[in-house]
């Protein structure tokens, strides 16, 4: 409910052209004519030369019938145009190898002139990204080789392709920018093959060091999954069905009955514990999920839960994993939480609602206003006290969170910043008011932020 609050009523860049050099008109000699003396090289007059010759320059049937006046016409323009947005077939690899340096001095030449005649400004305003990445002056994609520290897991599931393992490897914080790995696949023509499983890699590697990790055995993890927190059953199983070499349908079965593993509630929402796990080869379902609740009674051990307070423990913590954006509010959602039940409030928290009407990884951080009204005995905007399980796999530090809650007396929070985790607890409805209309603003000024 980060970004949400209990109240107390309601709630990476176009690329150039594959051809960009093939947009230059092809160089044509022609003799001066006797009256004039040859255009001097760079200047307006052979800008505008080089336009007229160009058939970037020349009308189109879309322009209402006629060109426009030459005394109106800018072939400065026009030939920059022609030169980041062309779109015909590109030319053989030879011309293109023959033009990219008159290309480079064309470019020069243009900022150059047009900085002289006041354009500059505009030039680099409208083309400086592209100027910047022909000229290499941007900043790498990649890291430089000797950086590569410190550890990182990449999950590769079944059925990635290279885009997919590109972002992988992006997200671990193995490479600099998301789209570098897979764009070496395709400059290189790399052709390999990636298999499931969690790999071992490290932190700040080049694009070519994580494919030769990648395709090393030795960092491969033999039937292993990482599970994050926050998860429900359903996508926990899901992502060790992706990386671990048991079916799918075993695992969905195996989940069926609480009892079978000594837990007595209505199902394992909640008990499947989030952490990295490597079973031993022929490992089955219920193998793999006994494994899984047994780490969650430690867990629970570690943090002084009786046994009788499992399940109350466990739905608390839930709602605080979901909830909190940065662990060091783990325990003042806690306590808001436990002030609430003290005092006979409603919770109104919105993980619970999006988890009762099946939207809560739906990747927006509001609730809609059919998953908040919704009668379900999950939805802690209209039932009282708890909801009927936990909405999710907590981990240790929320279960932790959930024993023992912060000192204090708020009752409300809302997330005022979606980007950095920024939230604000207060005691008043009044003064939480305030602090949802600084959110909302946020979330004006940044509308694809998953507010």
């Amino acid at each position: 409910m980060s970004d949400r609050s209990p109240s107390a009523a309601t709630p990476e860049n176009d690329p150039v052209s594959p051809d960009l050099f093939g947009a230059l008109p092809d160089p044509q000699v022609q003799a001066p004519r006797p009256a004039e003396q040859p255009a001097v090289p760079g200047s307006r007059r052979a800008a505008r030369a080089s336009a007229a010759s160009s058939p970037a320059s020349s009308a189109s049937p879309s322009d209402e019938g006629a060109a426009a006046p030459a005394e109106h016409h800018d072939p400065f323009h026009s030939t920059l145009e022609a030169l980041f947005h062309h779109e015909t077939e590109p030319p053989t690899a030879p011309k293109r190898k023959k033009r990219r340096g008159c290309l480079i001095a064309l470019l020069v030449v243009f900022v150059l002139v047009a900085g002289a005649a006041g354009g500059g400004l505009w030039v680099w305003n409208a083309y400086g990204d592209k100027i910047s990445e022909v000229m290499g002056w941007g900043p790498s994609k990649d890291f430089e080789a000797g950086q590569a520290t410190g550890n990182a897991l990449v999950t590769i599931k079944k059925g990635d392709g290279g885009q997919q393992i590109s972002r992988a490897l992006y997200d671990a914080g193995v490479t600099k920018t998301s789209g570098v790995f897979y764009d070496m696949l395709v400059k290189e023509n790399i052709a390999t093959t990636f298999y499931p499983g969690v790999y071992k890699l490290e932190l700040k590697m080049t694009a070519a060091a994580a494919l030769k990790a990648l395709n090393d055995p030795k960092n491969k993890m033999q039937n292993s999954a990482v599970i994050p927190e926050g998860l429900s059953v359903a996508e926990t199983i899901s992502r060790i069905a992706q990386s671990v070499d048991v079916p799918l349908a075993d695992l969905q079965a195996a989940v069926k009955n609480p009892a079978d593993y000594g837990v007595n509630a209505p199902s394992l929402e909640g008990w499947l514990f989030p952490a990295l796990y490597e079973f031993p080869p022929g490992a089955t379902a219920k193998d793999v999920v006994s494994t899984l609740v047994q780490r969650t009674r430690e867990s629970l051990s570690a943090a002084g839960v009786p046994s009788a307070d499992e399940q109350r423990v466990l739905t608390i913590a839930s709602i605080i994993q979901r909830e909190a954006r940065a662990e060091g509010d783990f325990y003042k959602v806690s306590r808001v939480i436990q002030n609430r039940l003290d005092q006979g409030m409603k919770l109104q928290m919105d993980s619970t609602a999006q988890y009762g009407y099946g939207e809560l990884h739906s990747g927006s951080a509001s609730t809609s206003d059919a998953a908040q009204t919704d009668d379900n005995p999950w939805n802690t905007y209209v039932i009282d006290g708890l909801p009927k399980t936990p909405i999710a796999n907590p981990g240790d530090k929320a279960i932790d969170a959930a024993m023992h809650p912060a000192a204090g007396s708020w009752l409300y929070f809302v997330t005022v910043n979606m980007d950095t985790g920024e939230t604000v607890f207060s005691n008043t409805y009044e003064e939480h008011q305030k602090y949802v209309a600084q959110m909302q603003e946020w979330c004006k000024a940044h509308p694809d932020s998953g507010c």
